[in-house]
């Protein structure tokens, strides 16, 4: 009986003890297979999840871009500007409020915190800064002439005294009031305005004004800028040259 039992082992027959092991094996292997299949769809799931909520937030930072964008279109070309500036000019008034409130001068505190270099590169600015911008009509014209002379006048405030004592509430004229031959004005003034017109009269011929096209004199240029330059050249070197034009001009130069 046991030479049966070992002869059928050597031909593969099953053992009826190890048959039982790899069928479980086998059983488990479906299993464990189904587990990993689970946890990769699993895990996919998962990535899809956070893609989706990637592009929804990527949507939703567009569209806040785009209504951003709409409404700085919707303003001003010069909003930025503006809007600086209204913020300077509110820190600006919290600041003197803080120095009123500590009882300090708030120029003297600006300037204490303003470095020696910005303040000479503002006073250079300042320097630099043409405020008069030309011709635009004659009403401007005439405003800033009169600016000009206003800042000119310096005020006696001894001979105000005295027109205040001698005039009373006469002087602060109204509707009513008559002025007409009521006022003769002083020597000293007249004189102050006499020297004012010559000086703007002095003023005024120093202005450069567009010479008129002379049709006699003589041609020696080709163009409007050689005639600049030989003008020019006239001007600076003409005495020296005078003979020696001459003599080519008679054809006598040697």
């Amino acid at each position: 009986m046991a030479t049966v039992v070992s002869a059928l082992g050597g031909l593969g027959a099953p053992d009826p003890d190890g048959g039982g092991s790899s069928g479980s094996e086998d059983e488990a292997r479906p299993g464990t297979a189904a587990a990993a299949a689970a946890q990769k769809r699993e895990e996919r799931l998962r990535k899809f999840r956070e893609l989706h909520m990637k592009r929804n937030e990527a949507r939703k930072l567009n569209h806040q871009e785009v209504v951003e964008e709409d409404k700085r279109l919707k303003l001003p070309p010069n909003w930025e500007a503006k809007k600086a500036r209204l913020e300077w000019e509110l820190k600006v008034e919290e600041k003197k409020k803080e120095c009123a409130a500590r009882g300090e001068d708030y120029e003297r505190v600006k300037l204490l915190e303003i470095s020696a270099e910005d303040a000479e590169r503002w006073e250079r600015k300042k320097k630099k800064k043409n405020p008069d911008l030309g011709f635009s009509d004659y009403a401007a014209a005439q405003l800033r002439q009169y600016q000009r002379l206003t800042r000119q006048i310096k005020p006696d405030l001894e001979q105000y005294e005295k027109l205040k004592e001698q005039y009373g509430e006469a002087l602060y004229p109204t509707s009513d009031s008559l002025l007409h031959g009521t006022h003769v004005p002083s020597k000293e003034g007249v004189d102050r305005m006499v020297a004012d017109l010559e000086k703007q009269i002095e003023k005024r011929d120093k202005y450069s004004r567009r010479r008129p096209y002379n049709d006699d004199a003589d041609i020696d240029y080709i163009n409007e800028r050689n005639a600049k330059f030989n003008k020019k050249a006239e001007r600076f070197y003409g005495k020296y040259t005078a003979e020696i034009k001459q003599n080519l001009e008679r054809g006598t130069a040697v």
